[in-house]
């Protein structure tokens, strides 16, 4: 099992998967859990699955025997320099994940169309993107329009994220009113709401608070208010650094603990900007 995991965790360096990303990257590939994965890693199960194995060699182009026993053509580096996936590569790869699988026949087929237009568009072809998934905001003078989703990062003992985020009401913001409040940020298309949940950071966030967060901001950028995962729990907590490979994760209501977390283990997602109560963090 040990020969296993180390041909890939070359794999994945081989793909240009940093080192932190890897366990999330085969959840994701694999369609199974953070924690099923890190079981693999820590030797506490005997086998992988034959079909992980096969997702595994499909998504990077190589080899089930490979994997198992390092015989046949071992992968390249080179592999990484290929054609690159298009808009409608990506979106099928949505809509085959577990999130894409809960969406009605008609609706994926819908959204495969939208994704495959720009490619049968007869128009003269330009360095314009004609299609955009990341849900933007309306732009209408100074005002914002931000995407509200139905997220609860736990300020406790951890929420288990749901698979599908249910998007509420857009919030609507003056840009104006954001920098007066100290909020900084490059593009208002990376700006979304999500809610607080629990009493581990009061006095700064208060249970069920709105938040706006930056999802272009999903590595660690300093000591700051992150919506992360850990061990497939959700949360928002102060994260810094405690050493080379740990974070500490502090809650600032001083009689919840704060934690020692590994930084592999953490998957950052956003960093929290502003409690709708107007506290910048």
């Amino acid at each position: 099992m040990t020969d296993v995991i180390d041909r890939i965790s070359h794999l994945m360096s081989l793909r240009g998967v940093k080192p932190r990303s890897v366990k999330p990257t085969l959840a994701r590939v694999c369609d199974i859990s953070y924690q099923a994965v890190s079981q693999w890693f820590d030797g506490s199960t005997s086998n992988i699955k034959n079909e992980h194995l096969l997702a595994l060699a499909e998504e990077y182009d190589t080899t089930v025997d490979w994997l198992l026993s390092g015989k046949g053509e071992a992968p390249q580096a080179e592999a990484t320099t290929g054609k690159m996936k298009t808009t409608a590569d990506l979106v099928r790869e949505m809509l085959g994940s577990k999130p894409g699988k809960m969406l009605n026949a008609e609706a994926r087929q819908r959204i495969l169309a939208v994704a495959e237009e720009p490619a049968n568009s007869t128009q003269q072809a330009t360095n314009v993107i004609v299609a955009d998934f990341s849900r933007p905001v309306g732009l209408v003078g100074d005002e914002i329009s931000i995407a509200r989703y139905d997220i609860r990062g736990a300020m406790g003992g951890g929420q288990v994220p749901a698979d599908y985020a249910e998007m509420l009401r857009d919030v609507k913001v003056s840009e104006k009113h954001l920098r007066e409040l100290g909020v900084t940020y490059d593009d208002p298309n990376h700006l979304k709401m999500v809610h607080g949940w629990g009493q581990s950071m009061e006095p700064t966030i208060k249970h069920r608070d709105p938040l706006i967060v930056d999802i272009s901001i999903q590595q660690f950028t300093g000591d700051g208010i992150y919506l992360f995962t850990w061990q497939g729990h959700l949360y928002i907590k102060r994260l810094q650094v405690q050493d080379a490979d740990h974070f500490e994760m502090i809650s600032d209501n001083k009689k919840h603990k704060d934690r020692s977390i590994r930084m592999d283990e953490t998957y950052i997602h956003a960093r929290v900007l502003l409690v709708w109560n107007a506290h910048l963090v």
